[in-house]
């Protein structure tokens, strides 16, 4: 086949007259992605660690850095005890209780990641069955990374049953039977050294009720740097940031916590 130089010419023509119809590119400013999340969740505790979240939802959730303002009125604090099953022993958990006469008002740093759908939400509902899901006004709530918070949608935090309308001397404050669990701990601090130190220093800055009754149950407890990761790191922490280094010296192995504390005067029956 033979190209004559008109039937190139004419082929240029015809491209410089299609340039001049008008542009249909259409225009999705504002528009949101149908399945975009629209239910969120602030995790202040074991939810800030990402591999336990992923055992909740069956798959990696994102979350971002963010932090309730003390205008909120609670505090997080060793205040919520957990038994795995009935007859076993158990633990005191974290959660958030409202602030106590005298004490100064508080941040609460953690993490907001998106909920899926209502499968996923009731999923997380029941991994936290002691606990009221309760809706935050996002005055009250701050994103602390480069990250922003939601624009569209609900946030939700989890507050311990037990803890509305409590005094005091009400408080289930962590005792013999329900001491803190350093593999809980572990679960906290490894989450929030994924979010950097000083986040990690910031969650201990912000816990209150530290308690003399901390058992020491890693896996390897005696070589724990075998067995759990950033033990050391999570260690030097807790030794040296207020208020869990004024405790952490009574953190005790399982055999001496029975010979201190369960052999002692200081057991009490079980609950």
């Amino acid at each position: 086949m033979t190209i004559t130089r008109r039937g190139v010419l004419g082929g240029l023509a015809g491209l410089a007259a299609s340039s001049t119809l008008p542009a249909t590119a259409k225009d999705f400013w504002g528009q949101r992605l149908a399945n975009a999340p629209r239910e969120f969740l602030f995790g202040y505790g074991s939810l800030i660690s990402g591999p336990s979240r992923t055992a909740t939802s069956g798959r990696p959730v994102p979350a971002i850095a963010a932090r309730i303002a003390g205008s909120f009125g609670y505090v997080r604090s060793w205040a919520s005890r957990f038994t795995p099953r009935e007859g076993t022993a158990g633990f005191t958990a974290l959660g958030i209780r409202p602030r106590m006469p005298g004490e100064e008002p508080g941040s609460i740093n953690g993490v907001i990641f998106p909920v899926k759908d209502e499968a996923e939400l009731a999923s997380f509902d029941a991994r936290e069955g002691g606990y009221d899901r309760v809706e935050l006004d996002q005055a009250h709530v701050e994103a602390i990374d480069w990250e922003g918070l939601p624009r569209v949608g609900k946030i939700w935090v989890y507050v311990p049953k037990e803890s509305a309308g409590k005094g005091p001397d009400d408080l289930q404050r962590p005792d013999v039977n329900f001491p803190l669990l350093q593999s809980y701990i572990d679960v906290v601090m490894q989450g929030s050294l994924d979010e950097g130190p000083d986040f990690a220093r910031e969650l201990i800055e912000t816990t209150l009720d530290w308690s003399p009754f901390w058992l020491d149950d890693r896996p390897i407890a005696r070589r724990a740097w075998a067995d759990t990761p950033r033990s050391g790191a999570i260690d030097r922490l807790l030794a040296t940031v207020e208020p869990a280094a004024s405790q952490f010296r009574n953190r005790l192995y399982p055999e001496l916590y029975a010979v201190r504390h369960l052999m002692g005067k200081a057991a009490t029956p079980p609950r």
